[in-house]
């Protein structure tokens, strides 16, 4: 690249210094990042030697049940038997639904009613071409997966749209003297097959041969507020100044950490958990299966042929001290359920969601009403969401920004700086009765909303 990296010079990047960004991203980031995702996934990863699959949850558990230092015969009948259950996928899932299971309002904070009403059609506009709510669950999953994501707002041609950007693409560039604040974004993306240039190049003359062979390319892209160029496998094949004058990342923690870029993730601290109930779970089952079915021995029964096992048998001896004495079968193990148990009561702590979420109540909520109860229930649940809603709605505020300003420079939508606030209006994640939102709707009416205002969030 060389000399083609001078527009960045401003916010230090050269050749060098991407090729270690890159670097770390690729071989220290990333893998962290996929363990993350095959914990929650917990996609096949290969065979066993029985033929079974297995499952990415497995490697996690110990050597003896992994079918280390077992001798497995040729058909793999040897192997241990390994039960995956995995708890952190609906936990996860559950977060993402009480964050966005429900559509956000965004308001603008203009003066003018009519200017509000036409920058929150445009706002909704661009929002729900980029995937409205898809694009915000889905950026979500991601966030609580890996910790955190970041968005990009592009303008071109095509228009005006959102995209989120994955942890295991994307690598900011971080103002030594604030973490908080981006100098520049490098977007790393490996695709297969032939790759077209967004220039007026021809792709023989930028990529020569790549047509010829379907091979994994690495493409670079590379952001800063007044610059963007675009590399595959080290050709420049996209170079143009950033019209937006402003680096167009939002980056959004899923739980903050001080003096840190990245979030916390919500899957990390359950994968000791995961794996401990994981190896539990499956000691429990090798158990059962050695135990299960009751063995007989049969004690002076002199016979040629083994003994014929089942219901309505007739055994004849000389011997009068013979006899046959029955043993094993699967007897009861309060330890063990004890401890399953409170691995599966450490998870609900640390992850904040309970089988409560899912309709699962065991917890006795006494003489309090219905929905006083729940809340209850539900009350770590509910903190972490609102946590997440402070940290998001910051993140959203700042995409609106972008959006109202690509707008502007279009000639789209004219705006100044005092029109591009936005607020969000966050719905209650918990069910309501029809007659709760009607009586919520007659206090707003006798506080001076709009009739049209409260219809519409009543969905008339």
């Amino acid at each position: 690249m060389g000399h083609r990296l001078e527009p960045f010079a401003e916010i230090g990047l050269d050749e060098a210094m991407l090729a270690h960004l890159i670097e770390r991203h690729r071989d220290r980031t990333v893998p962290g990042l996929d363990r993350l995702w095959n914990y929650y996934r917990n996609p096949e990863i290969g065979r066993r030697g029985d033929g079974r699959s297995m499952l990415a949850q497995e490697r996690g558990l110990p050597g003896r049940l992994r079918g280390l230092g077992w001798e497995a015969s040729t058909d793999g009948r040897d192997l241990p038997e390994a039960v995956i259950e995995n708890d952190i996928a609906w936990r996860i899932d559950a977060l993402v639904e009480f964050l966005f299971g429900k559509p956000i309002r965004l308001r603008s904070t203009a003066d003018d009613a009519d200017r509000r009403a036409e920058i929150e059609r445009a706002i909704d506009s661009v929002l729900e071409s980029s995937g409205g709510m898809g694009l915000l669950q889905n950026s979500a999953l991601m966030a609580a997966v890996y910790g955190w994501v970041d968005f990009i707002v592009r303008s071109d041609a095509s228009g005006i749209r959102i995209e989120p950007i994955a942890p295991t693409r994307g690598i900011p560039i971080v103002d030594p003297t604030d973490y908080r604040r981006l100098l520049g974004y490098i977007i790393r993306t490996e695709q297969t097959g032939r790759i077209e240039a967004e220039s007026r190049r021809t792709i023989r003359a930028v990529l020569g041969g790549m047509r010829r062979r379907a091979r994994r390319h690495e493409v670079i892209e590379i952001l800063s507020a007044t610059h963007r160029q675009v590399y595959a496998d080290g050709v420049l094949v996209a170079e143009e100044p950033n019209a937006l004058g402003v680096l167009p990342v939002v980056h959004v923690q899923n739980t903050g950490q001080p003096l840190r870029y990245a979030g916390q993730s919500d899957v990390e601290p359950l994968i000791p958990l995961q794996d401990e109930l994981n190896t539990r779970l499956s000691d429990r089952a090798r158990r059962i299966t050695m135990q299960s079915f009751n063995m007989y021995l049969a004690k002076g029964l002199e016979l040629d042929s083994p003994l014929p096992i089942g219901p309505g048998q007739l055994w004849m001896t000389q011997n009068p001290d013979a006899r046959i004495e029955a043993f094993g079968g699967d007897g009861h193990s309060p330890s063990e359920d004890r401890h399953i148990e409170e691995i599966r009561e450490a998870m609900d702590k640390t992850s904040s969601v309970s089988p409560a979420v899912l309709g699962v109540i065991r917890t006795k909520l006494g003489h309090l009403s219905s929905a006083n109860a729940l809340r209850i229930a539900m009350l770590g649940v509910l903190s972490r969401t609102d946590r997440k809603r402070a940290l998001f709605g910051r993140g959203i505020q700042g995409v609106c920004g972008l959006v109202l300003h690509a707008m502007d420079l279009a000639g789209v939508l004219r705006t100044d700086e005092g029109e591009r606030g936005v607020r969000i209006e966050w719905r209650d994640p918990l069910p309501r009765t029809q007659e709760e939102l009607l009586r919520e709707a007659r206090l707003k009416v006798d506080l001076g909303v709009s009739q049209e205002r409260v219809l519409e969030e009543l969905g008339y």
